[in-house]
């Protein structure tokens, strides 16, 4: 035997004694994933493909030291390092004296369990544990990397067109060819229209060093904390992309999984402190790529195995997502108002996924303002000063802001607010006749003794409002109020403010 090769590497570590107990071996399709006690062991397969290229152990280790140090921006004590694989001339080692004849990624192993994928085939992905999420992608992805010389309208134009040819390569068995057709010349009309404003976002800083495959499989619990690993590092074109086609990406998964409202909940938190409305104008045709990624890929599988209908079905499934994020949003302006306590943020909840396809309607909180205002989370208490006058100012002024820049991208909005003041309820009203789209106010009401049992139970809200502030707000004189009222203790409230809006 001159030296190893990677098949006798895979035979080593399979060996329960080398990594101190029972192995279970995981094959993907550029990796081999070894899993024993509280370690995982990521070895890169020894190929070359289009994408990447693992043939030589220095490019391997490459990949994997990269691998390590990129994760590491949002899963640190996930990725505790790298580790040869050494051949003395008679048997090989972990972190022997010898050669490196190739390279392990080191993981802390985590409970399987809390990936989000298997959280949300349960139904146990909260709205506690989408915000928690939103507010990782946020941090992570204010930190990345600018990469202006990668990305633009050229490369995700080339990147559908490889995806169409792709997707026209598999029988019509898989998928029908008219639908791939459609959405081909579809996908090209959207991202042509929107070629400016992709150059423009790449030299504005818009393209960033991302994950590039933030899918609910790729984020998990860390000791409580939703956590993103397993990030892109073989290939920068793939992961060197707009922060919203990577956020896409998420919500596009979450849409996949019957999940809309977690999807329009971290949409609107990333928006609430990014205030990257004008992007919103690519949304749809980055949500329809997106999905026509995930529909290739599964496609691929099923072309593979041609007795796997479910993947077929599958393929098909995300094929019609991507046609369907194509459909153009209709801007409209729906305000809810009322004083505290009378739900006006769980009324914006229900009714934001019903507005708009996609991830539904844009919603822009007062509450959730203030606390980006002050660099504070949404549920993190604030200091009385900071609901000083000259504060709330500030809040409504940057709230009118998000809403017309959110209009002018083409998009619905809800504004969520007590809107007390006839002067904010009318500003609200010439917004969206400025933009051309149509306007209804919601109007919530509840009697006092309800709004303080509502107001005194709060834990972990946005809103930071309490029985005081409840009670000057009922002292107020809130004028003449001309939008729809509606008893917010109605058992149906939703059905009927929807069946109001149409």
């Amino acid at each position: 035997m001159t030296g190893p090769g990677q098949q006798d590497v895979v035979r080593f570590l399979r060996d329960g004694q080398v990594l101190g107990g029972p192995v279970e071996h995981i094959r993907t399709h550029i990796s081999h994933l070894f899993l024993s006690g509280d370690r995982a062991w990521k070895l890169k397969q020894a190929i070359r493909l289009n994408f990447l290229d693992f043939s030589t152990p220095g490019l391997r280790r490459a990949a994997c030291e990269r691998e390590v140090r990129l994760n590491r921006r949002t899963a640190p004590g996930l990725y505790l390092g790298t580790v040869p694989v050494t051949w003395d001339g008679r048997t090989l080692a972990l972190g022997g004296a010898g050669e490196a004849v190739d390279w392990l990624v080191e993981m802390r192993r985590f409970d399987q369990s809390t990936l989000f994928s298997r959280l949300a085939a349960r139904g146990a992905l909260t709205r506690p544990l989408a915000a928690g999420l939103a507010e990782q992608v946020i941090r992570f992805h204010e930190a990345a990397e600018r990469r202006p010389d990668m990305g633009g309208a050229a490369t995700i134009r080339r990147n559908a067109r490889d995806v169409a040819d792709n997707l026209r390569a598999l029988p019509a068995s898989v998928l029908p060819w008219a639908d791939v057709e459609d959405w081909a010349r579809r996908i090209d009309d959207a991202l042509a229209g929107n070629a400016a404003l992709l150059d423009a976002r790449r030299d504005g800083g818009m393209v960033r060093l991302c994950h590039g495959d933030m899918h609910l499989a790729n984020i998990c619990l860390v000791d409580g904390v939703p956590t993103l690993f397993d990030c892109i590092e073989f290939n920068d074109e793939i992961a060197c992309i707009d922060v919203l086609f990577d956020l896409a990406f998420l919500l596009m998964d979450l849409l996949a999984h019957g999940l809309p409202g977690p999807a329009n909940l971290i949409l609107s938190r990333y928006l609430s402190a990014a205030r990257d409305f004008p992007g919103l104008a690519c949304m749809p045709a980055f949500l329809s790529l997106r999905a026509a990624i995930r529909g290739m890929a599964v496609g691929m599988a099923a072309d593979e195995d041609r007795a796997d209908e479910d993947k077929a079905v599958s393929a098909r499934r995300y094929l019609a997502l991507a046609l369907a994020a194509l459909e153009p949003p209709a801007p409209r302006l729906v305000a809810i108002g009322g004083l505290s306590g009378t739900g006006k943020s769980t009324l914006a909840a229900a009714l934001a996924c019903g507005l708009a396809p996609g991830a539904g309607a844009v919603v822009v909180s007062s509450d959730v303002i203030r606390k980006r205002l002050m660099g504070a989370v949404p549920e993190q208490p604030l200091p009385e000063a900071a609901y000083a006058e000259a504060v709330s100012a500030r809040v409504y002024e940057r709230l009118f802001e998000d809403v017309a820049s959110a209009l002018a991208a083409g998009q619905a909005v809800i504004a969520d607010a007590t809107f007390t003041r006839p002067g904010g309820r009318d500003g609200l009203r010439g917004l969206a006749r400025a933009a051309g789209a149509p306007f209804h106010g919601l109007w919530l009401e509840a009697p006092p003794d309800v709004l303080h049992g509502r107001v005194a139970a709060r834990r972990g809200d946005p809103s930071d409002a309490d029985v005081h502030v409840l009670g000057r707000q009922l002292q107020l004189d809130v004028g003449p109020v001309d939008w729809r009222r509606f008893d917010s203790g109605h058992p149906d409230l939703a059905a009927r403010a929807a069946a109001f809006l149409g």
